[in-house]
């Protein structure tokens, strides 16, 4: 494998000595004494896919903002197609024929997909003749790019990977030869990500340059022709993807070997700790999160649930948690949990021996300027253990999660730092250290890798693992299928509030998962329940 820091190779069909569509030559940025970017130096040629890993914090957005016109480097040059190209803003990028879809659309919900296509590209103060112009515009390039989308429909009324394609058809609306895509699969099933590849390659085959930034290794090695690796502000390597692999790219991101897969031996399921019946969740605007979902969930297994963000496993979380209440049965040890009343709360989910990981770490599992030992006792304060009468223990509690965040490779290892000045894998580290040393009879934890270095990753479900293998129960819930495959003794899938079906891991494959998480199901007993 080539180590190439900054280089490109022309695509096949590119002529031999064209220039770069973008090159990127000594680019520094600082924030403070933070150093983002550092003297980095990128190529990318016209006609290709260039992928771009790295670990949080390692550069990667900050690079692409001074590209789209986010921020100024503090130093360095651009050059677009070998004109030496000045961005101050994004209109300037867009001008330069940039375009970049970010990972959260940048939709106005209730107007239509024609409205938000032209939204600050009108031709003038009269909107009419705009629409018009842009209704034929948009026919012809969402036919020629296979994106057929319906001008009139209302963003609110489709679905992600719909949108996803209005963002890209607002790009080339705006003559983008260029496009960066901020890991832009994290909202869709697979399915809808193979359709997305197919668009990015036509899109390639047609001569426009794409920058695909995701911290999917699979998706590098199946959809770009090259890919660099950044690290701690630097371009470390620039490599053709058919001469690399997932696992050297990895180690090229992290500087060791990590290990990819998810090492577990089979469960040994117990007794059963989590059962659930008929549990529906109704919302302020009346409309029903859940329908009527069950399941269990027994001691020493993974129960994993799938499904695009947005179709009730919030709501599961949220329930289970004592932060949502809700109707139906819900039982911990054959014993029945108060969902409506004054023990809904998740003081009463916790002495009943349930821990919680939330999904967002940062809004539900954190108090963000409060010090890491602080957070350790965030949920657990009424304790006995950390209290002294009417005061806490502080001392002891300062002692204790020295312990816990050595034992979960907390870095760095001061408790005294405020939450938000750890990274969002260590601050994750700091959630489970805390639930998982509570040594509960059941684990709740929602995308646990979500936002996380590799590295981290491989940690983190270690410990996940090693508390499964310590008899206790867990509910697993990710967007990643690549994670509820690899963790997941046996996995549900969600769609509009409902469980379309339930897989073993071994019996199943992403497309059978994908097609239930689109709400397509064979089934005769599928919807049991859910009416």
């Amino acid at each position: 494998m080539k180590d190439m820091a900054g280089t490109a190779d022309q695509p096949s069909g590119a002529p031999p000595n064209a220039p770069a569509a973008i090159e990127l030559r000594g680019i520094s940025k600082a924030f403070g004494p933070v150093q983002a970017n550092k003297d980095i130096t990128l190529k990318v040629a016209k006609g290709a896919i260039h992928g771009i890993i790295g670990e949080n914090g390692a550069g990667k957005s900050t690079l692409m903002s001074i590209l789209y016109g986010f921020y100024k480097a503090d130093s360095g040059e651009i050059l677009i197609n070998g004109q030496p190209t000045e961005i101050p803003d994004s209109q300037a990028a867009i001008a330069a024929g940039i375009g970049m879809v970010f990972q959260h659309f940048k939709l106005v919900e209730n107007f239509s997909v024609l409205e938000n296509v032209v939204l600050g590209a009108e031709d003038g103060a009269l909107l009419k003749p705009s629409l018009s112009k842009a209704r034929k515009q948009l026919t012809q390039i969402a036919e020629e790019y296979e994106m057929n989308v319906d001008p009139d429909a209302l963003i609110e009324d489709i679905g992600v990977g719909m949108q996803q394609r209005v963002e890209i058809l607002k790009s080339l609306y705006r003559h983008a030869d260029i496009l960066i895509l901020d890991e832009p699969t994290g909202v869709l099933t697979p399915a809808e990500a193979d359709h997305l590849f197919r668009i990015l390659r036509g899109l390639r085959d047609e001569g426009k340059t794409i920058i695909l930034i995701t911290h999917k290794l699979r998706e590098i090695m199946e959809v770009t022709d090259t890919v660099s690796v950044m690290r701690r502000g630097e371009m470390t390597a620039t490599v053709k993807t058919a001469e690399t692999s997932p696992e050297q790219l990895a180690e090229l991101m992290v500087g060791r070997k990590v290990l990819l897969r998810v090492d577990k031996k089979p469960a040994h399921p117990g007794a059963t700790v989590l059962k659930v019946e008929d549990l529906r969740v109704v919302d302020e605007d009346k409309v029903e999160r859940l329908r009527g979902i069950s399941f269990e969930v027994r001691a020493g297994e993974i129960l994993g649930i799938a499904g695009v963000a947005g179709n009730g496993q919030s709501e599961v979380l949220q329930v289970l948690g004592g932060i949502t209440t809700a109707t139906g049965s819900v039982q911990i040890n054959g014993n029945e949990i108060d969902l409506t009343g004054k023990h809904s709360d998740g003081r009463s989910r916790r002495e009943r021996g349930i821990a919680h990981v939330p999904e967002d770490r940062q809004r539900q599992g954190l108090i963000m300027d409060f010090a890491a030992w602080e957070n350790m006792a965030f949920g657990y304060q009424w304790d006995p253990d950390y209290n002294h009468g009417l005061l806490m223990d502080n001392a002891g509690l300062k002692r204790e999660t020295e312990g816990k965040m050595e034992r979960f490779d907390v870095r760095p290892p001061h408790g005294h730092l405020a939450a938000k000045n750890f990274s969002g894998g260590n601050q994750q580290k700091i959630v489970l250290a805390r639930e998982i040393e509570r040594n509960p009879d059941l684990l709740l934890v929602g995308q646990p890798t979500r936002g996380v270095d590799i590295g981290a990753i491989e940690f983190i479900h270690q410990r996940i693992i090693e508390l499964r293998d310590a008899g206790k129960a867990i509910l697993l819930v990710s967007v990643e299928l690549e994670e509820i495959m690899g963790m997941s003794d046996r996995i549900a899938v969600m769609f509009d509030g409902r469980i379309m079906g339930e897989r073993l891991p071994a019996e199943t494959n992403e497309g059978e998962l994908g097609l239930l998480m689109a709400g397509i199901t064979n089934d005769s007993g599928a919807n049991e329940g859910a009416a």
